[in-house]
């Protein structure tokens, strides 16, 4: 091999002090925690006793997981609410962004009301949710016109405080997914209509038949960004129901959040946070996998 030159020596040094930089903060802010929460993971560790209070224990803080009830309703609470908001946010996106493909006016106004919801920051919108399903907002009003004397107390009511944090989930997301079908339906090639129209195929075959194979590799994006987001959801939680009534609302992230800093049991909250990640490391291998029965390349 031959010998670099004191030039290329030059370039080189000047190349990674550049990225010296970066590679600071990645290592200081990512690595460095990541490493030490997953040490941190096997160990118990009261955050309020010091460094000095941290005491191995090995795979117990995953044994106390299987018995712990809070953990359990958690994470049944968590896929409750991936499964309705990735469901619902697909479903509307994918139907919004039809309506805007087709010649309709106001486009370029409707895209952009569909989409402020996502871009609009969660707390302020968790607490414009908050005053409308509130006991004397516009929903239980509206309730009472519909002679409804007693409307329940949504974000109080453990038969209705979960749905509400899906409404305003799919509310949040159903913007992104309406922008990202739009992109991919405009990518749909005019041919393969005209293609089915010649064989007498209706709306409905198009549909089923172009459209929905054509845009499958964005319908596997959507899929895994938003089971990814749907776990970490926490700012509805915390501001609408704080985990409650009961444990009705309590979803992962936000048990995690009171574990560590409201408990001081940080070893425990480690634990949680990787069996979370592994969680969603395993849904997001099991649809690569499946891509290729479904996703049309």
């Amino acid at each position: 091999m031959k010998p670099l030159t004191q030039r290329q020596r030059n370039q080189w040094i000047a190349g990674y002090l550049f990225l010296l930089p970066n590679l600071l903060g990645f290592f200081a802010f990512v690595a460095v925690p990541v490493l030490f929460s997953l040490y941190l993971a096997f160990s118990r560790w009261n955050l309020l006793s010091g460094a000095a209070g941290i005491r191995f224990v090995g795979l117990d803080n995953f044994i106390t997981m299987a018995s712990d009830p809070w953990f359990i309703s958690s994470l049944v609470n968590n896929l409750v609410y991936a499964f309705f908001t990735v469901a619902f946010s697909i479903i509307i996106g994918l139907f919004m962004a039809l309506l805007l493909n087709n010649k309709v006016f106001w486009k370029g106004a409707l895209r952009t009301m569909y989409f402020v919801p996502y871009v609009v920051s969660l707390v302020a919108i968790s607490a414009i949710w908050m005053a409308i399903l509130s006991r004397f907002g516009p929903v239980s009003q509206f309730a009472r016109f519909l002679g409804i004397e007693n409307p329940p107390v949504w974000l109080m009511d453990p038969s209705f405080a979960m749905p509400a944090i899906i409404a305003l989930g799919v509310w949040n997301h159903a913007g992104y997914c309406m922008l990202i079908y739009l992109a991919a339906l405009q990518g749909v090639p005019k041919e393969l209509y005209e293609a089915a129209e010649v064989d007498g195929g209706n709306a409905r075959v198009k549909f089923f038949h172009v459209t929905l194979p054509m845009i499958s590799p964005a319908t596997f994006l959507l899929v895994i960004t938003q089971i990814i987001a749907s776990f970490r959801v926490f700012a509805p939680v915390q501001i609408l129901t704080q985990g409650g009534p009961g444990r009705s609302t309590t979803v992962l992230v936000y048990y995690i959040y009171r574990t560590a800093y409201q408990n001081y049991r940080m070893g425990y909250a480690s634990a949680m946070a990787w069996v979370m990640f592994v969680l969603i490391f395993l849904i997001t291998m099991i649809q690569w996998r499946g891509q290729k029965k479904w996703v049309n390349y």
